[in-house]
């Protein structure tokens, strides 16, 4: 039985409140309770309506609980995005902390704290998570191996802070172009581009 079909057996529409669909529903329940007793083929028919307007209910009321949890998740995700944008990385691991299920965005925008706060194994195992639950999402694949190129980058130059390219530096901004031009690169690939999600998390 599909949605359209449930909101078709209680007689209401899908823009319905879930006070006129209860309505509908108790209205229903009550003729077909009553009609079941009803001798012959009224009496079956009214039980087997009785059964449809049960099950219609109750998949209207999940279809509409999923739909409600999905949206409200994803706008707690995007106020997570919203505080990593404005810097406030605290308040972004507060909020979440505050989540109860813990899905493969989650484990992104965790991913992109712990980066934001220089934490690269743990960034990377986070980016791992996230893949192993939902393997087709591009964005995380990029991440991974943007971060892994900048791993690589801090094992090449031997670890050292000093050497991790700078993209606000000003020989970055428009200095000493041509001899800093791999490093400019690297960094417009690694750092600058690497969990872009202040501005593409949503």
């Amino acid at each position: 039985m599909t949605t359209n079909e449930c909101y078709e057996i209680l007689g209401v529409s899908e823009q319905a409140t879930d006070e006129e669909i209860k309505e509908a529903y108790r209205a229903l329940k009550k003729k077909y309770n009553e009609d079941r007793w009803l001798e012959g083929e009224a009496g079956n028919e009214a039980a087997r309506m009785l059964e449809k307007v049960d099950a219609a209910y109750e998949e209207i009321t999940r279809d509409r609980r999923e739909k409600r949890r999905n949206t409200e998740g994803a706008n707690a995700f995007e106020e997570v995005s919203e505080l990593i944008r404005k810097g406030d990385i605290d308040g972004a691991q507060a909020k979440l902390d505050s989540f109860n299920e813990r899905g493969a965005e989650w484990h992104y925008l965790q991913s992109v704290v712990f980066y934001k706060k220089s934490w690269l194994n743990e960034s990377k195992k986070q980016l791992e998570i996230a893949m192993q639950m939902d393997g087709s999402n591009a964005k995380y694949r990029e991440a991974y191996e943007k971060l892994n190129a900048r791993a690589d980058y801090r094992r090449e130059t031997g670890g050292a802070q000093n050497t991790d390219p700078d993209p606000t530096s000003e020989e970055q901004m428009g200095g000493n172009l041509c001899a800093n031009c791999a490093s400019f690169c690297y960094t417009f690939l690694c750092v600058n581009c690497l969990f872009n999600l202040c501005c593409n998390c949503r």
